[in-house]
């Protein structure tokens, strides 16, 4: 993308990341985790006015790949009485807090070791991620990644059926954000 897709400007003053901090904060997610990596100090300070607070973690190892960073965020929220961590990616940042609730409701009601949006043959974000799994994303070959874990754990009652298109908008290059219009 050239610079930070977290930094990339949304509509209403909004980047990417607040935008997310705020959909999260709208659906009651008490304990919000930002894994930062390169230009993590610029992206942290975008924070720096988040009430309440959200923690930032920084990850060292970025240059590793995106499983590095999702294995930075679970050990930074794995203490006695967690359950389950909410995950989502700074790419995907129109998700409605409606999809979130849904996603958080089926994970308390199911305990589904995944639990992710869906709409007919696609999955999106966020995905609650048990505790169960931590140890094996811990594990796994940084080469591979999470998606082979994620998707052996996958099933019928962990998938929301929803139909907020943000859960499936990944912005992964210039002409997905161009498409954005913003």
């Amino acid at each position: 993308m050239g610079r930070p897709k977290a930094l990339l400007p949304l509509d209403a003053g909004d980047t990417f990341l607040t935008r997310i901090v705020g959909t999260f904060r709208a659906a009651d997610v008490d304990d919000l985790v930002v894994v930062v990596g390169h230009d993590a100090d610029a992206i942290a300070r975008t924070l720096d006015a988040a009430i309440p607070p959200v923690r930032v973690v920084q990850n060292a190892d970025y240059e590793r790949g995106q499983l590095s960073s999702l294995v930075a965020g679970l050990r930074a929220v794995d203490r006695p009485g967690v359950v389950a961590a909410l995950v989502t990616l700074v790419d995907v940042p129109l998700v409605a807090a409606s999809t979130v609730r849904a996603v958080l409701e089926r994970y308390r009601a199911t305990r589904a070791t995944v639990v992710r949006p869906v709409s007919g043959d696609r999955h999106g974000h966020p995905i609650v991620i048990d505790r169960s799994l931590f140890q094996a994303l811990e594990s796994a070959d940084p080469a591979i990644g999470a998606k082979p874990i994620i998707r052996a754990h996958v099933s019928a009652e962990g998938d929301v059926t929803v139909s907020d298109e943000g859960a499936f908008v990944d912005i992964d290059t210039p002409e997905d954000y161009a498409r954005l219009h913003v």
